[in-house]
């Protein structure tokens, strides 16, 4: 523990924003695998094919109630195009893109910052190298001869405190982001492919000349 503190505490000023950075980043992964793992994680193929098997019965009422059971983005999507099933296939599929581009955001927000994270702590970590040779150089230039490889190497030593530990917090961040962007897209993938399956049964419904409401 002793050798931690002298970790941070010899590293200057600059160890402590770098150390914002990694709980900012590590708050930022936690919270989109919730997200994107949990929340936004559902059976699509139980789902899609009840809702299609609902919407070939005429159960409208019963395919939208649902979709609400859900807070995932593919049935609120789905669920737009549902309460627009009695009018035109263009204001159907109006209805599930103008959802779509609310629900879809929330899957890709804050993710991007992880990137940034990683680079701005990794030169934070260069920077604080920076400060502390020169504090290092200026110290030994008053030194006796003597002492001055003795200062100078320990100088060294505690400056790169800084940046090790700006890669310490830049490696999980870009492992994270790379992992989420990639989550990210296969669910964004498996709701338009999903979203277009369901168009098209929504449009087969409304044409039919005994569709109902039920």
């Amino acid at each position: 523990m002793e050798s931690i503190i002298r970790f941070f505490t010899t590293g200057g000023p600059v160890m402590f924003i770098i150390l914002f950075a990694l709980l900012l980043g590590i708050a930022i992964i936690v919270e989109r695998i919730i997200t994107i793992r949990f929340r936004n994680r559902i059976d699509s193929e139980a789902f899609v094919n009840r809702l299609v098997e609902l919407i070939r019965s005429g159960n409208v009422n019963r395919a939208i109630e649902f979709c609400g059971m859900s807070e995932a983005a593919l049935p609120k999507i789905a669920r737009a195009g549902l309460e627009e099933i009695n009018s035109s296939p263009a204001n159907i599929q109006n209805a599930m893109e103008l959802s779509a581009m609310v629900e879809i955001p929330k899957i890709e927000k804050r993710t991007n910052y992880l990137n940034m994270i990683a680079n701005v702590a990794t030169l934070l970590g260069l920077l604080g190298t920076i400060m502390g040779l020169i504090n290092s150089f200026a110290a030994v230039a008053h030194a006796d001869a003597a002492d001055k490889a003795t200062l100078l190497s320990a100088g060294i030593s505690l400056a790169m405190n800084t940046t090790a530990f700006g890669l310490i917090t830049a490696i999980p961040c870009m492992i994270g982001y790379t992992y989420l962007v990639e989550k990210t897209n296969e669910i964004v993938d498996e709701i338009n492919e999903n979203v277009a399956r369901l168009y098209k049964h929504m449009v087969t419904a409304s044409a039919s000349p005994d569709h109902r409401h039920k």
